[in-house]
């Protein structure tokens, strides 16, 4: 995986190449121009860019200069609203720029591995958005993916499509939290979803 890490702060691409541990093959550049430049000459698998380098503009042109390679965005403060706003225009990742390393290589994991990586916020509210619009589409076959799970699982997997995080759900269900990551383990499994945000998604539009 080669990476291009994009700041215009030198100590933050400093920091991630700390964090990324010499893992991967890592090239960087701290000006928009030299950005777009790179982009237009280069296909990176993975672009790790602070939000300080781009408005929402600016970032609508780098992927269409770079449709092929996938963006993480990370935002100083980042909030579930500009989080949305910029997985709508094709980002793959979205996380705070002082990132623990243990987060970042999780977050590389997953995106590697073809899935989205979103702070816990920003996941929760693509639920409760995905709650409120209940049947507006529907998914063939969930009704039978989800047919394998117990009545245990069930009232887990309801507790998920309605935004509820892991310590809500086990509060209301009077278990414990060990308990419910147990159960999700189980259901994620069965119903070869993978994420709480996928499994939502499979319970309200189904």
């Amino acid at each position: 995986m080669v990476m291009l890490l994009c700041s215009a702060n030198k100590s933050v691409i400093t920091r991630w190449e700390s964090l990324l541990g010499g893992q991967y093959p890592l090239e960087q550049v701290t000006l928009l121009r030299e950005l777009k430049i790179r982009c237009a000459e280069k296909t990176f698998d993975l672009i790790l860019l602070h939000r300080s380098l781009v408005d929402m503009a600016a970032f609508s042109e780098l992927r269409r200069a770079a449709p092929l390679s996938k963006i993480f965005l990370l935002s100083d403060q980042p909030n579930e609203e500009e989080g949305l706003a910029f997985l709508k225009l094709g980002i793959v990742g979205y996380g705070n720029t002082y990132i623990s390393q243990v987060r970042l290589l999780e977050a590389m994991r997953v995106i590697s591995g073809g899935a989205v990586w979103l702070g816990q916020k920003v996941i929760q509210q693509l639920i409760l958005e995905s709650y409120s619009k209940t049947n507006e589409q529907s998914v063939p076959g969930s009704g039978q993916r989800l047919a394998g799970l117990t009545p245990a699982e069930h009232k887990v997997a309801e507790l998920v499509a309605r935004g509820q995080s892991n310590l809500e759900i086990a509060f209301n269900l009077k278990i414990t939290e060990r308990t419910v990551k147990a159960h999700l383990t189980s259901i994620y499994e069965k119903t070869k979803t993978g994420s709480r945000l996928s499994l939502a998604l499979l319970i309200n539009r189904g």
